[in-house]
């Protein structure tokens, strides 16, 4: 059990602020910044951050300064996602993050070559939240529940780790569900991705549904998905990474279409049977030759 969490002095960064959240929100401790005794890294229950050069899991001491010069960029936070089992998923559903690793092992010049842009351009996505929470971690040498750095840092923390595990929770109930149709019209064919209406209805359906795709490997297939429409009865039907070769707009006069988008990229409609569904995806297709 933890009792409390050491980060360096000093300026504060991204990642150490991040890990120490993560770990606040499964643990009410305070946050010291001071330099760890080699006592505290020989205690489990102290968990260290970011300092001490060592990375050693079973003993919650997670640094990352000691690792070779030409690996691959990790930072802090990647060893606590790593730990929790979760970084994997923090890697594929949030991009910030490997960003942040390059930042943190690497730096603005190395980064902004990465992302391929200049550096006066990344620069310029500094934000002033980043730059006054941090600085207000770093001025303190503890922080403490009740605190309002503390409560922002377990707030962030639990919103981060309730995002990652309920969207991988929603991707799963997804891939029991979910089904590829293959629609052929007069000349060539497309790929939906549908998922049926029951009594267990999917929170953000249609999110899960995008991140289903691309790990089935399909996103370069598949131009539209259709789910249950979560304001009512009937489905949903959208566009699968702004395929334009959908266009909603053209069934906006359908019976059954209870809205259409303008710009075409979205539909609801009734509830109707699956086959009335697909002539529907018929009608809003555009083969782009």
């Amino acid at each position: 059990m933890i009792e409390k969490i050491i980060t360096h002095p000093g300026g504060a960064h991204k990642d150490e602020f991040l890990a120490c959240a993560i770990l606040l929100a499964e643990h009410d401790v305070p946050v010291l910044r001071q330099d760890p005794t080699e006592e505290d890294l020989s205690n489990p229950s102290i968990a260290v951050i970011d300092v001490g050069l060592r990375h050693e899991p079973d003993l919650n001491n997670f640094d990352h300064h000691q690792f070779a010069r030409d690996a691959k960029p990790t930072c802090s936070l990647s060893l606590v996602l790593d730990h929790y089992g979760i970084y994997e998923d923090a890697l594929s559903f949030c991009p910030w993050l490997e960003v942040a690793e390059w930042f943190d092992c690497r730096g603005a010049k190395d980064t902004s070559e990465w992302l391929g842009v200049d550096r006066e351009t990344v620069g310029k996505l500094n934000s002033p939240l980043d730059i006054t929470i941090l600085q207000a971690f770093a001025k303190s040498a503890q922080h403490l529940s009740g605190e309002p750095i503390w409560e922002l840092m377990k707030m962030i923390g639990g919103e981060l780790l309730q995002y990652i595990r309920n969207l991988r929770f929603r991707i799963e109930e997804v891939a029991k569900v979910a089904e590829v149709w293959e629609i052929n019209d007069e000349k060539d064919c497309f790929k939906v991705m549908f998922v049926p209406r029951d009594q267990n209805q999917i929170e953000e359906v249609s999110g899960a549904m995008g991140w289903h795709i691309k790990e089935l490997g399909v996103e370069e297939e598949v131009l539209a998905m259709v789910y249950p429409d979560s304001r009512g009865e009937g489905y949903g039907m959208k566009r699968f990474n702004d395929r334009t070769e959908m266009d909603f707009s053209k069934i906006a006069n359908e019976a059954r279409v209870r809205f259409a988008h303008a710009r075409g990229f979205i539909a609801k409609v009734e509830p109707v049977e699956i086959d009335e569904l697909k002539q529907l995806l018929l009608k809003a297709y555009s083969a782009i030759n």
